[in-house]
Parts: structure tokens; C-alpha cells; sequence
């Protein structure tokens, strides 16, 4: 039966508006969405005070103490790199927080892929787990570790039972490791496990059901599509390690010195501010080199920082 014009004029329009709605809504620009909406700009006024105060300025501050301090020049910088002991110390923060990333990593992947297998209820009572140190300060939790590893904590007492008189892990490498591996596991365990949960489980059926040997699925196909995850809390463990203080005072010696360590010796030991200040500006630099190359290996990848800390690609 033939339709009339004004039948056939209002199906026109219905297909337009249906095929208007599915189209993906273009974004303004910032600046006349901006223009538009100056209320927005003010609603941020506030945080970029906040950032000017307790982060723009005190960066300033120190970038400007580490050439001024106690007059201009680079003789901060020219006694740090002169100084034997300072590389050392920046070479022992690089490695033991490159170990700690490691450690850190090697066991948070199991531990993010089983939360994924879980029922729901056992999910979540593990994610408490996870998400618990978050409550507990990290001078509490070092504490712990103190009280855990010395010889008379009861770790100290159950190998006695085995013939073991001293345990000797406190004031050492492997304690710095220890402590600082539980402080730093959520980090790395919250952006593998977001990854993960994202992942199609079908994709290793379908991987199984082509002859794929288990495995073989897991590692050429669950493995690569984890990997920003995986990146994700990489760097961030890394990065967070680089700066930790309390954790290797409290459970290493002198020979166990960070960074900032020479930092607090430096300010308030000796109240030099302008070799603290060149440390903790040697530090920033060793951080921003880090994420340059992280991103480098992005871009060389077909990713960049965004996709490597941020997420997969859809």
C-alpha cells in the first residue's frame, strides 16, 4: 500500500533523529566551553590556589636554594656529584627500589588475577585485605616490621625452635625489602587487578578451543592484553620507592641510606638548606628521566604514558 507524502515525510525525519542520536556527541573546545560557562573557572580557582601554595612554591623554592644557597652558582651540585658517598646512595635508592618494584610486581600478578576468578563475597573480603594498609599509618606499619624482625619478635622466636639462635635480618637489606614491598604491594596490585577485570575471559576459550595449550593462551593472550596494568603499577611503585624515608631508617642502617635520608641530614642535621635542596632536585630530575623513558617505550610500542598508566586501549 503506497504511503502518503506526510507519512512518508515523518518516517524521514524519524530515521534523521534516530541516526542524530546515535552519532557520538562532538566535545566543545575548553576554551568556549570555558567562555560559556565562566562559573566552571571559578569552581577551579580554589584548587589552583591550593596547587600554588603547598606545590607550586615550595618546588620553587627549593629549584631556587639549590643555585642560591648560601650563594649563587652550582657548588651544591658540584659537591653531590664529587661526593662518593652521594652516589652511592643514589645508586642504593635505584637499586633497592628497582628490587622492591620486582618483588612487588612478581607478587601482586597472581594475587590480582585470583581476585578475578573469585566469587564475589571472597572478592571483596580480599580487597579489604588490599585496601586496609591504606587505614594503618605507614610509621605504625614499620613498627610492626621492628617488632616482626628483630631477634626477639616472633619470627625470632619460632626459628629458635629450628636451631636458629639470631635472625639478623634487622638493620639490613632484606629488611628495607620487606617493609618496603608491604607498604607499596596496593599500588601495584589495585591497577594490575583494574586490567584485569576488564579482560574478556572468553578470549583464552576461544584461544583453547583453536588448540592453544593452556598455557600458551595465558601467555599470548591474557598476558599482553595485562600488560598496561602491569606498567601502571610498575612505575608508580618505582616512582613512590624512589622517595620513601621512614620505612629504610627504621628497618636499615647508615648502609641502608636513601636519598632522603641525606636529604633530612642535610636540613635539619645540619640546617644546609641549599645541599638539601640540590638532593631533592637530583632526586626530581632521576623521577622525570624515569617517566621520559617510560614514555619513549610507550610511543616506540604504539602506547604512550596515558595508555601505559592509565589503561589498555579500548
Amino acid at each position: 500500500m503506497p504511503q502518503s507524502p506526510r507519512t512518508s515525510e515523518i518516517s524521514t525525519l524519524s530515521t534523521r533523529a534516530i541516526r542524530t542520536a546515535a552519532l557520538p556527541k562532538q566535545r566543545r573546545p575548553l576554551s568556549e566551553s570555558g567562555r560559556k560557562r565562566p562559573g566552571l573557572l571559578l569552581a577551579l580557582l580554589p584548587a589552583f590556589v591550593v596547587l600554588a601554595i603547598f606545590y607550586f612554591y615550595p618546588m620553587f623554592s627549593v629549584l631556587l636554594m639549590s643555585f642560591t644557597d648560601p650563594e649563587p652558582g652550582l657548588q651544591n651540585f658540584e659537591w653531590f656529584f664529587s661526593q662518593p658517598v652521594n652516589l652511592q646512595v643514589l645508586w642504593r635508592t635505584l637499586i633497592i627500589s628497582f628490587w622492591v618494584t620486582i618483588i612487588c610486581v612478581i607478587l601482586a600478578f597472581p594475587f590480582a588475577f585470583f581476585l578475578t576468578i573469585v566469587k564475589p563475597s571472597t572478592r571483596g573480603l580480599l580487597m579489604l585485605v588490599v585496601l586496609i594498609p591504606f587505614w594503618t599509618s605507614m610509621v605504625v606499619r614499620t613498627f610492626a616490621w621492628v617488632i616482626l624482625l628483630q631477634d626477639s619478635g616472633p619470627i625470632g622466636q619460632f626459628m629458635k625452635l629450628f636451631g636458629v639462635d639470631e635472625l639478623g635480618i634487622m638493620r639490613t637489606p632484606t629488611a628495607v625489602l620487606i617493609g618496603m614491598a608491604q607498604v607499596l604491594m596496593p599500588f601495584v596490585v589495585l591497577p594490575i587487578y583494574t586490567t584485569m577485570s576488564k579482560i574478556d575471559m572468553r578470549l583464552l576459550t576461544a584461544a583453547r578451543s583453536l588448540g592453544a595449550r593452556p598455557s600458551k593462551a595465558f601467555v599470548t593472550v591474557y598476558l599482553p592484553l595485562s600488560l598496561p596494568g602491569i606498567a601502571s603499577g610498575t612505575l608508580l611503585c618505582f616512582v613512590m620507592a624512589l622517595g620513601f624515608y621512614i620505612t629504610p631508617a627504621m628497618l636499615g642502617s647508615s648502609r641502608e641510606a636513601f636519598l632522603s635520608t641525606l636529604i633530612q641530614g642535610q636540613v635539619q642535621g645540619q640546617s644546609n638548606w641549599g645541599y638539601g635542596s640540590a638532593i631533592g632536585l637530583v632526586l626530581l630530575v632521576v623521577t622525570l628521566i624515569i617517566l621520559g623513558v617510560t614514555s619513549a617505550i610507550g610511543r616506540k610500542t604504539g602506547g604512550s604514558v596515558h595508555d601505559m598508566v592509565g589503561g589498555s586501549k579500548a
